[in-house]
């Protein structure tokens, strides 16, 4: 019962202490207790060495603090500007690729040279163009050459015919011509 109560008088005192730390802990406060705690001398105050040193260490420990977190901001600072530089980089990067990109889209690679889309429909239309041209001229000289052909060889046909009546008749006034040759010769021999 007796270490109960020891126990319970010790957490008391320290949650006091504390309490008590945690009111004066600001250096200001410090400041203003260590002046309202130290006695007048004429117009001189006077400040125990004690809570001089003390309030000395709390200051000092308050300024490695600080420094501490100086130092700690400036390290996060010098990270964040670090991580500022990559995401730039990343940033010129990712634009560079997408004036690339975009590039491609906008074009097209013809025989290793990057021409426009609009460009290279152009020069394809005109390309097509031009051969559907040809081929249309290609095909009227064709029927017109064709139809020349047809007619010359109508004509052939008919100038061949006349030839074989010619030549029939031509070969009957040959053979008749031979004949009555032949009866000449022969009535001339008899006679």
């Amino acid at each position: 019962m007796l270490k109960k109560i020891v126990f319970f008088a010790s957490i008391i005192f320290f949650s006091s202490n504390l309490i008590a730390q945690e009111n004066d802990n600001s250096i200001k406060n410090q400041f203003n207790g260590v002046i309202e705690k130290s006695n007048s001398y004429q117009e001189f105050k006077v400040i125990e060495k004690t809570k001089i040193n003390k309030l000395r260490k709390n200051v000092l420990d308050s300024i490695a603090f600080l420094e501490q977190k100086i130092i700690d901001a400036n390290s996060t600072i010098k990270d964040q500007e670090n991580t500022i530089t990559s995401i730039s980089n990343d940033l010129k990067t990712t634009q560079e690729n997408l004036t690339v990109s975009k590039g491609k889209e906008d074009g097209m690679s013809v025989f290793g040279v990057t021409t426009k889309k609009a460009t290279y429909n152009l020069v394809l239309c005109s390309i097509i163009g031009a051969l559907m041209f040809f081929l249309i001229l290609l095909f009227y000289r064709f029927k017109n050459s064709h139809s020349i052909t047809k007619q010359t060889n109508l004509k052939l046909s008919e100038i061949e015919k006349e030839f074989d009546v010619h030549r029939k008749k031509t070969l009957e006034q040959q053979q008749q011509l031979s004949r009555k040759l032949q009866d000449e010769i022969n009535k001339s021999k008899k006679s």
